[in-house]
């Protein structure tokens, strides 16, 4: 099921259902509304959006309260969260499945949100989206690409969309000095297998995705392309021992047919050689396209994909092609 895309006059609802909106400093909240000005979109911020804990986060029944009345208040068009944090997963077992799949909404994060995307898609089959927070929306200097594919994904037509490369990419701490940027020219995506494949899109951040295997909210994993990512935190150890904990689930019934890994964190230590070991241990991704450094996670800029939506990836004679073709 996909849901209605933004327009022009469309109400958005920012909740946080992982870490607080009161980390968000005023004037990144205001560069954040004038971009949703420039889109014709209004903002509201959720009722308990902005309590706060020891934990950066908040109450599961005021994250429950404000995730449910988002999807109930007819006036609310999409959904972004916050930012991501640690414990979406804590909501899992509150949330109001059958709300959300009768008042299908435009849910739109990453990292930690990961829990409640996967989640929602596997209860009720409603496509949510993998990209840009409404923090991610304060960013001054480059934003551009990563604005494009929200817009192209969760605002324009159905017609299916490719996606290329950025030209430039960035690690740095922007939100502690927006002035001071670092960019570094993108080289392009890198092939670690060729292939070619066609199937439903799921993933985000990989050491959140692990927090579902064996619970109620885990999906098929048959027939699908992986989008995997993770943060400064995980080194090569830690994303090799995650990535074998997932192929593990995978049997004839559950088949990955092609890998999509995003942008590493320089924190990481991950090098393309070192990535290209790990996948190539990997006799489950035998014979399946696998391609990295791509344009979304931890790593700005990004763009915007749907999970539960459909994707092809073509690999051939060493040129990329990536588009969504149901989203």
């Amino acid at each position: 099921m996909i849901p209605k895309k933004l327009q022009r006059g469309d109400h958005i609802r920012v909740i946080s259902p992982a870490t607080s909106l009161a980390v968000i400093t005023e004037e990144q909240r205001c560069i954040a509304r004038k971009r949703f000005n420039e889109l014709g979109i209004s903002v509201s911020f959720s009722r308990h959006s902005e309590e706060m804990n020891s934990f950066g986060s908040s109450t599961i029944e005021s994250r429950i309260e404000d995730l449910h009345e988002a999807f109930r208040d007819s006036s609310v068009n999409g959904i972004l969260t916050t930012l991501g944090g640690f414990n979406s997963n804590q909501l899992l077992k509150y949330i109001d499945f059958e709300l959300i799949q009768n008042n299908p909404k435009i849910l739109c994060g990453y990292s930690d949100i990961t829990a409640l995307q996967t989640a929602i898609y596997k209860k009720t089959g409603v496509v949510t989206y993998s990209g840009p927070h409404f923090s991610t929306f304060s960013m001054k200097y480059g934003f551009e690409y990563t604005f494009e594919h929200f817009q192209r994904v969760l605002m324009q037509s159905n017609e299916p969309v490719s996606v290329t490369p950025s030209n430039e990419w960035s690690d740095d701490a922007w939100y502690l000095d927006q002035e001071n940027r670092q960019f570094v020219k993108n080289d392009g995506w890198k092939i670690i297998q060729e292939g070619e494949a066609e199937g439903v899109v799921l993933g985000g951040n990989l050491c959140t995705l692990n927090l579902l295997q064996g619970t109620e909210f885990f999906p098929t994993l048959h027939d699908i392309i992986l989008f995997i990512e993770d943060d400064y935190m995980t080194i090569p150890e830690t994303f090799d021992r995650d990535l074998q904990s997932l192929l593990h689930v995978t049997s004839m019934e559950h088949q990955i047919s092609a890998v999509v890994i995003g942008r590493f964190q320089q924190k990481s230590g991950m090098t393309m050689e070192t990535l290209r070991e790990i996948i190539h241990s990997k006799k489950e991704l035998h014979d399946i396209p696998v391609i990295a450094d791509v344009n979304f996670g931890h790593v700005s800029p990004i763009f915007t994909f749907p999970i539960g939506g459909r994707a092809r990836l073509k690999v051939v004679d060493s040129s990329i092609g990536l588009t969504f073709t149901t989203f």
